[in-house]
């Protein structure tokens, strides 16, 4: 490169965005007109803008500065670099940028009158296509992005050899396509506004915007909610009338003109506000539905009053009270369907979250009639089981006034109403919905959908039925909730940033009936966010299917999964760190002070020591077996070619099995073959060897003793408090040694190696996070009996009917009015609890927010012999069903006996291990109970939902653990 050409670049990079920057079209236009563009419409300083607010000379004049910008931008590098087009093109890119980053523009004039200086025949062949494009479309985003592809194309094609030259013309028009997604666009104006001599163009330049169809993609930012769910829908091929769309500030003459409404061809005029229809706000009732529109003249006075109701005084009170700014109103209107039968039909009841059938109200006639209030509908509910339907008439809720009289809808309408309203529902990720329909005799239509605010959130028990199961008391609840929502919340910050902005982490997880639930509709929003679909944390913790999401969204979110990317990346060493730097030295200080010598203020500093430590615990509690699942599903390792025996689930038995071994070496088992457990362990206690095994014991049970039933509820009794079960398990293990799986050798395949490492930092972690709250809970055990002798707390266990907040205040005497009220509070809590614990099952989806305690009855048999689940362990295996809610249910279980149980955790080793099958309500492959069942051989079948009431103890079964099925034999 010689001086000059030096000089040259340093003057395309340096003074070509400056002169692009240069904001002489807002100067011509505050000259002339003694407005300033920036603070007008879109705030773009833009050609456009300038036909706009200053008129066709202000807008002439625009044109010629900005073209002599691109003009001068070319013959510059042109200048330096005679013999090279590249920099033509570079020169135009750098005006670009300095036209987008100080003069608020696209700088698409400046490109258009450079490109014709740089090559004319290609500047004319693209303006010729794109004004074809454009004249067939009529569609100016359609008519920019083939202009700007034909652009790339014919400057491609001139220089096909020119590699260097293909891509800055790539770059360029790329560029423009960015910018174009960045900036308002002033042809989105209205066209009344527009300076006279304008308008015209104006028009010409918005293609067909002034007669928007429903065939059409809408943006309900700009049309409203409403209009674009009928839109997308319609798209989809529901049936939806044809309808067209007036968008606010828009010149409603245009519509009249081409629509034509006549006495044959009825019109209706509905609203379709900003934030109407909306899945936080349906604002029924609050604006106007005008029918029977069949002239121009009531065409435009329907418009009128149809945008008039906008400002009525309740439509303003529902806007203020639900936080949402005024904004501009479309107007929907759409061909009017004389319908024969029409209604509303519910996906879920709104009134009664119980009933789990589609709610139907119909009557004969248009829609109007149902909705109006003047007319008492006839209301059905439908039961949709899969593509077939069966029907409930509900007489009994039937309601006429005097002059009505029964007239029965035909049960293939009601049938076909419930199915759509069942498909919309699903269509918007299970959010119920509200949809109005009507028959004609021919053809069933859907005339509107949206969600039911009240309905919402959606609240899921998967996951939050495996992770803290059971019914869950205050103390609990106060010290898992913020630490769960706020490990959970810090992970999604991390992919979204800026865009993790409105969402309240604090809602991930609550209790309904005392039982967890997830928040699914705030993680279906987080995953859409995330460009993921909504079963994402389902396939992140429990193995189910996942689709790939789309590239755009993996590239849009590509910084916030590139951080997540690197923390999984160092888990290993981070978690390392985080053990000799916070978990050791808690473990330390827990020991260093016994319980026995501590007051209520070194118990409470106990408590916040572990909660600290606990923190940091759950972060790896969540995040490693998200990785585990993440490393197994990409390199596709199955579950039995990973070593399980660092778990602790495993690591336990193994250990126990290993002492029954030894124990088989010194005592006289065939002289012991008859004994139970409590006559083995009295008689080990009057024998020297039975004395070193019993010592060997409890060396296990201080090792193994912080696993519990559920080790995620710190009110669950640890197995070192109750060791019962485990005496169970050894007695079993010494009189049946178990078949356990011989050591893996190390494995040798690079893939198996990445994921086992996962899996043995998911062990680590799980030990880490089990023992400090089992160390927590024995902290509050201690205060507790503190409580008790001196006479704050009236029973054992009353500690835990507690929050955390409130322990705070006792210790601290900081609540006088807490200390005089506690035995009422805790004999209230400790009364719902009993009533939770009572209640047969609680639904696995909740709805909104209810008030009252679900009257679940028991669920009947299942309908099908054949129950579907998850494969867990492989194997098939035919015996009697077992079912077991808890620990203490320990007698007559063999290797005949299909045990059925609620959930499974670390320690329900001393269960499962005895079992011929199992059967677990929630679950996956990756689950405490599957890796037991994996370790002895046992065919395993997770997440079959209701199974401890679709199955009867003594009922026999055939269980295949390869396929996830469970056969009832006999019913």
């Amino acid at each position: 490169m010689t001086l000059t050409q030096l000089w040259g670049s340093l003057i395309i990079f340096l003074l070509c965005p400056l002169i692009g920057g240069l904001p002489l079209i807002d100067w011509i236009t505050y000259i002339l007109t003694r407005r300033k563009l920036s603070r007008l419409g879109t705030g773009n300083i833009s050609v456009s803008a300038a036909f706009y607010h200053g008129g066709t000379f202000v807008g002439i004049l625009a044109v010629i500065s900005e073209a002599a910008k691109g003009i001068g931008a070319v013959l510059i590098a042109r200048w330096f670099f005679p013999n090279d087009p590249t920099w033509e093109l570079l020169a135009l890119m750098a005006l670009v940028v300095g036209r987008y980053w100080m003069g608020k523009g696209a700088g698409v004039t400046n490109v258009s009158w450079g490109i014709l200086v740089h090559n004319w025949q290609a500047a004319l062949l693209t303006a010729l296509i794109s004004g074809i494009s454009f004249t067939i479309f009529r569609d100016r985003k359609t008519g920019r992005l083939v202009g700007l592809f034909v652009l790339a194309l014919v400057l491609s094609l001139l220089r096909p050899d020119r590699g260097e030259y293909i891509g800055a013309a790539i770059v360029l028009v790329g560029l423009l396509a960015w910018i174009y997604q960045k900036i308002p666009d002033d042809l989105d104006l209205p066209v009344q506004s527009v300076k006279t001599g304008s308008q015209k163009m104006f028009r010409f330049f918005q293609g067909d915007r002034n007669i928007l169809s429903l065939d059409r993609r809408l943006d309900p930012k700009k049309v409203g909610q409403k209009a674009a769910t009928l839109s997308y829908l319609k798209r989809l091929g529901y049936p939806v009338p044809d309808g067209w769309i007036l968008p606010a500030g828009d010149d409603a003459q245009p519509f009249i003109e081409f629509l034509e409404p006549y006495d044959e061809n009825p019109l209706v005029v509905r609203s379709s506000a900003i934030g109407e229809d909306s899945e936080t706000a349906s604002a029924a009732g609050q604006y106007l539905t005008i029918l029977n529109v069949t002239s121009p003249q009531t065409l435009q006075n329907a418009i009128l009053d149809c945008q008039a109701a906008y400002n009525n005084p309740a439509a303003v009170q529902y806007r203020r009270d639900r936080n949402q700014v005024d904004a501009p109103m479309a107007v929907l209107i759409q061909k009017q369907i004389r319908g024969i039968f029409s209604g509303v039909a519910f996906s879920r009841d709104p009134v009664d979250p119980r009933n789990t059938a589609v709610v139907i109200e119909a009557l004969s006639g248009d829609a109007a009639r149902v909705v109006s209030g003047q007319v008492t509908p006839q209301r059905y509910c439908v039961e949709v089981k899969g593509e077939s339907s069966s029907t409930h008439n509900s007489r009994d809720e039937w309601s006429f006034t005097p002059t009505e009289s029964v007239e029965e809808i035909p049960q293939k309408i009601i049938q076909s109403v419930a199915t759509l309203a069942r498909e919309i529902e699903d269509l918007y990720r299970g959010i119920p919905q509200d949809i109005e329909w009507t028959y004609d005799g021919q053809k069933l239509w859907l005339l509107q959908a949206r969600s039911i605010t009240t309905l919402q959130p959606i609240w899921t028990r998967k996951i939050a039925a495996e992770v803290i199961p059971g019914v869950i008391r205050p103390l609990t609840w106060s010290i898992n909730r913020p630490l769960t929502c706020g490990v959970w919340g810090d992970i999604f910050t991390v992919v979204l940033g800026k865009r993790a902005r409105g969402l309240d982490f604090e809602e991930t997880a609550t209790l309904h009936f005392q039982h967890a639930y997830f928040n699914a509709t705030l993680l279906g929003e987080i995953f859409l966010r995330m460009g993921l679909p909504p079963e994402s944390l389902e396939f992140l913790t429990r193995g189910a299917k996942f689709s790939k999401p789309p590239l755009k969204s993996t590239l849009r979110n590509l910084p916030g999964l590139l951080k997540l990317l690197q923390q999984e990346w160092n888990l290993d060493r981070e978690f390392d760190r985080d053990l000799q730097k916070y978990f050791t030295p808690t473990f330390n200080l827990i020991e260093a002070l016994p319980l026995s010598e501590a007051s209520p203020g070194d118990l409470l500093e106990r408590v916040d020591t572990i909660l600290s430590a606990l923190k940091k615990a759950t972060y790896y509690s969540i995040l490693a077996p998200l990785s585990l699942a993440l490393r197994q599903a990409i390199l596709k390792v199955e579950p039995e070619q990973l070593d399980n025996s660092k778990t602790p689930e495993v690591a336990s038995a193994r250990s126990l099995a290993d002492l029954a071994t030894y124990a088989r070496k010194l005592l006289p088992i065939d002289q012991l073959s008859g004994y139970s457990c409590p006559s083995l362990f009295a008689h080990l206690a009057e024998t020297p060897d039975g004395q070193e095994i019993l010592e060997h014991f409890e060396q296990w049970l201080e090792r193994y003793g912080y696993l519990s039933e559920a080790a995620t509820d710190i009110a669950v009794p640890r197995w070192k408090e109750d060791p019962r079960s485990m005496r169970a398990l050894f007695t079993r293990f010494l009189f049946h040694p178990p078949q356990q799986k011989e050591d893996r050798e190390p494995a040798t395949s690079l893939k198996v190696q990445i994921v086992q490492k996962r899996l043995n930092l998911k062990g680590q972690a799980t030990e880490v996070y089990s023992q400090l709250l089992a160390h927590l809970r024995w902290t509050f055990v201690e205060l507790g009996n503190i409580w008790l002798k001196d006479g704050t707390l009236l029973a054992k266990g009353d500690i835990f009917f507690l929050e955390i907040a409130e322990i705070h205040r006792l210790v601290e005497h900081s609540d006088p009015q807490l200390r005089s009220r506690l035995p009422y509070l805790i004999e209230q809590r400790r009364t719902q609890y009993k009533q939770n614990q009572e209640l047969v099952s609680v639904p696995y989806v909740v709805y909104g927010h209810p008030k009252s305690l679900p009257l679940i009855s028991p669920s009947p048999l299942p309908s099908t012999s054949r129950l579907q689940g998850i494969a867990a362990s492989s194997g098939q295996v035919e015996g009697r069903v077992k079912i077991i809610r808890g620990l203490q249910q320990m007698d007559e279980i063999d290797p005949q006996t299909i045990l059925v149980v609620p959930y499974t955790d670390s320690g329900w080793t001393a269960i499962l291990a005895r079992a011929g099958g199992i059967i677990a309500e929630v679950g996956g492959a990756l689950s405490h109970g599957a890796i037991v069942a994996r370790e002895y051989g046992i065919p395993a079948v997770m997440d079959v939902h209701n199974a401890t009431q679709l199955l009867k103890d003594g009922q026999r079964v055939r269980l295949d653990g390869q396929i996830g099925v469970v056969e009832i034999l006999d019913r």
